[in-house]
């Protein structure tokens, strides 16, 4: 049987949030879940032909407030490994939030912000009071937030920080969602030479080429030192997915080379990086 958790609480609180935060642990999370099919889906999720160990659904209060408390019923029946997680927050918080974000509540009508977050607070007592745990996200930021579903839900064989290894080409443009990019061009160059020209940096004479000059094991030797300050630094703050572009003329050698090499050696730092080398057929 797969954990099933339920994610609910005051609107504002932080529901989306922790919910991201799950899934960068490696949870599957619904969001919105119609509450008239919530336990078939779950039944089906957490059954013995799933193939997700770790099930979250987030639900909002409209989902699981008022009328809707029944469904919250029928989930508890699932299975006995179903836990509640309600997030609360003060009234105080709340209206700073909703200001700061100049977001409408959900409950928000004719009515004051103040007022729609205290009505909606009495429709979510039921709620809270069943709730295996109750998470006041008053004095939490985003990145407590982040520590706090980690300590609790978070397990040791967790996934590290996704990182995804791009050579490319200068000439066909940068790679738009690259957060670091190394200019690969003032290493020597294959494509002038002749024999070297029609293959591509996953070809060992090339490979050997480029590998071959002093300059490259320097550039080499400074990168991993930088990404081995950096990449432990990026997945402290809480960042769960890391781009990496490498770049030269034509993006078929120079690049091809160093991003097969840094992805070596950022498995032999425990990290398990995707490669992809963009223009390698251009």
């Amino acid at each position: 049987m797969s954990d099933l958790l339920v994610i609910t609480g005051l609107s504002g609180a932080g529901r989306s949030e922790f919910a991201k935060d799950l899934e960068d642990l490696g949870w599957f999370v619904i969001d919105r879940l119609p509450p008239d099919i919530a336990a078939k889906v779950a039944d089906l999720a957490v059954g013995p032909a799933s193939p997700w160990d770790r099930v979250a659904f987030a639900l909002p209060a409209d989902v699981v407030g008022g009328e809707n408390l029944q469904a919250l019923s029928e989930l508890r029946t699932v299975g006995e490994r179903l836990r509640v997680v309600f997030l609360d927050c003060s009234t105080e918080t709340l209206v700073r939030r909703y200001e700061s974000s100049r977001r409408p509540h959900p409950s928000q009508a004719d009515v004051g912000l103040a007022d729609a977050i205290k009505a909606e607070r009495l429709l979510m007592e039921p709620v809270k009071a069943v709730a295996d745990l109750v998470l006041d996200t008053s004095d939490l930021s985003v990145h407590d937030l982040r520590d706090r579903v980690a300590g609790l839900y978070g397990e040791a064989d967790d996934r590290p920080m996704r990182t995804t290894i791009t050579s490319f080409g200068y000439k066909h443009g940068l790679p738009r969602d690259a957060d670091l990019v190394f200019d690969c061009r003032f290493l020597p160059n294959p494509h002038w030479i002749p024999d070297l020209r029609p293959l591509t940096g996953t070809d060992g004479p090339v490979r050997e080429h480029v590998l071959g000059h002093e300059v490259t094991q320097e550039f080499l030797d400074q990168l991993e030192d930088l990404l081995a300050m950096l990449l432990p630094a990026y997945v402290s703050e809480g960042k769960s997915y890391l781009s990496v572009a490498l770049g030269c003329t034509g993006g078929r050698h120079r690049s091809v080379v160093v991003a097969e090499t840094v992805a070596e050696m950022l498995r032999g730092r425990g990290f398990d990086p995707v490669v992809a080398h963009r223009d390698i057929d251009r």
